[in-house]
């Protein structure tokens, strides 16, 4: 259950990949968040993946999550606006923009979505924007590899690895970057070998690396 998308983008001999990481907010990252199991996938973000970032002077554009009520089918109220829950663990210094979903799927929006002052609406599919979004921000398909980091694999991120590929791009999943949201890695090696490669590739912190 996570949804908060980060997207670095840079280019390589002509390749392009666009660096998404989903739903990484104090909710799901944090001890004393409302859906907080220890998770490894967040020291290697933390300690690995974002300072290497940093380094590289690469820009993030990340998904996060208003999951505030009413929610249609699910009686979760967390990530609310304005709250610690809310809040993303990834350094603001290297943040480019920032897409906000209502529901586990990145289509899904609502009215108010990420204001704090406003009661929130129910939530309705914006295929359209997010659409754009991912056209101003990561590319278009055919001309940038999106590869997915955050939580959780078997809930947001596998929905935002579905609509992406249903969109024409052809994906693929940081291992070591993604959690089950029980954080038992058995769990997550599992989704990773089916149903996650219907949908994208999976590939390891070091091959990736080799590939840039």
């Amino acid at each position: 259950m996570a949804t908060l998308v980060s997207l670095i983008s840079f280019k390589y001999m002509n390749k392009k990949y666009s660096f998404i990481a989903i739903d990484l907010q104090n909710d799901f990252t944090s001890e004393g968040g409302l859906h907080y199991v220890k998770r490894e996938s967040v020291d290697f973000l933390t300690d690995t993946l974002f300072p290497y970032f940093q380094e590289k002077g690469m820009e993030i554009n990340e998904i996060i999550s208003d999951y505030r009520q009413p929610r249609q089918g699910d009686t979760s109220d967390c990530c609310r606006v304005g709250e610690w829950g809310y809040e993303s663990i990834i350094p603001r210094n290297i943040v480019k923009s920032i897409w906000i979903k209502a529901m586990n799927s990145p289509i899904w929006t609502r009215e108010n979505i990420g204001d704090a002052t406003r009661s929130p609406g129910l939530p309705y599919q914006d295929t359209k924007g997010f659409g754009q979004w991912l056209k101003d921000n990561i590319g278009n398909p055919g001309e940038t590899t999106p590869v997915l980091c955050g939580l959780t694999i078997d809930c947001c991120v596998l929905s935002t690895l579905q609509e992406l590929s249903w969109r024409g791009y052809y994906p693929i999943v940081l291992k070591e970057g993604v959690d089950h949201y029980s954080g038992k890695i058995e769990d997550r090696d599992k989704m990773l070998e089916t149903p996650v490669p219907n949908w994208a590739e999976v590939i390891t912190w070091d091959e990736l690396k080799n590939k840039l």
